[in-house]
């Protein structure tokens, strides 16, 4: 029997057509996200262009840390401050108040401390600063550390602008962008019978003309003791530093470790350590800082410090 041409022609035609048609199918699901729910039924879904982007931020644990404004919003005769409880799972993003010192640049995933002379500083400074302090508990100004207990802080910044310095022959206003600060505890308050818990800072990490310095706390007379430590004045405390280099607008890290009558810093690819005898009678508790504390007190002064990375140990 000969075979059926025009049988097979007409199959082979069907056959062309579905494999055509399933083809069509499918490169029209990949482009378009098609699902096929029946035979002769057909739904459309729109491609969410924005469903694997999602918008990065610094990671920066602000669960032990509060902020200080160079503003006085609410009157009080203060400084503004706004707690941890304020700043965590990205709580600073919206409080209105703050939104214009701390904000994200998403550009880089930096977190902006923007600061300027708005008239509100802290007891015995002169100066404005956007800047963290250290809370071991948070909302607890009053638990703090010593040298023997020890602590560690490191972060990667940088200064993204900052003002002319139109009142001397420098180029550019300072601004110190991390600290240790000092504080009488509690409990020498009540021995001694203080009535202020004021202490001089140990360690002033300074930007300065795009270079990286170090001040050290260090007694004027090292034979000094007993409660002439206490002292915080000129008189008692001065500075020592170490210069770590330049990095003029870029970024860097500054790696700070406290010990028992010893600092170790290491910054722009230097390592310094202070280790001396004013450590190991330091006196007082301490707590960290960091963000931007600007030394400048004319009004078109202004500077914004970029943190991209910042963590604290004890």
């Amino acid at each position: 029997m000969e075979p059926n041409t025009t049988y097979q022609n007409s199959f082979r035609s069907k056959l062309l057509f579905i494999l055509t048609f399933c083809i069509t199918m499918l490169n029209f699901s990949c482009s378009k996200n098609i699902e096929i729910v029946a035979d002769d039924i057909i739904i459309e879904n729109p491609i969410d262009s924005t469903k694997n982007q999602t918008t990065e931020y610094a990671d920066i644990d602000f669960s032990h840390w509060k902020i200080t404004l160079p503003v006085d919003l609410n009157n009080d005769g203060k400084p503004d401050e706004f707690q941890p409880s304020s700043l965590i799972n990205f709580g600073y993003q919206t409080e209105e108040k703050l939104k214009s010192f701390m904000y994200d640049d998403t550009t880089d995933t930096s977190i902006v401390f923007y600061t300027y002379p708005a008239g509100a500083t802290t007891a015995n400074s002169k100066y404005p600063r956007t800047e963290l302090r250290e809370q071991q508990t948070p909302c607890n100004n009053y638990n703090n550390w010593t040298l023997a207990e020890g602590g560690q802080l490191e972060g990667t910044l940088k200064v993204g602008s900052i003002s002319k310095d139109n009142t001397s022959n420098r180029t550019y206003n300072k601004t110190i962008v991390m600290q240790i600060h000092g504080v009488i505890s509690q409990e020498d308050m009540a021995k001694y019978g203080f009535d202020s818990n004021s202490a001089p800072p140990l360690l002033k990490m300074v930007w300065d003309e795009g270079y990286i310095k170090a001040y050290k706390k260090t007694l004027i007379n090292e034979s000094t003791s007993g409660l002439d430590l206490y002292d915080d004045s000129s008189s008692t405390w001065t500075d020592i530093s170490y210069d770590f280099g330049f990095v003029g607008f870029e970024s860097f890290s500054i790696k700070i470790i406290a010990e028992a009558g010893k600092l170790t810093i290491t910054s722009n690819n230097k390592i310094h350590v202070f280790e001396d005898t004013s450590l190991q009678k330091w006196p007082f508790e301490n707590y960290f800082k960091a963000g931007n504390y600007l030394t400048a007190t004319n009004n078109d002064a202004f500077a914004y410090i970029k943190y991209y990375q910042l963590e604290v140990s004890h």
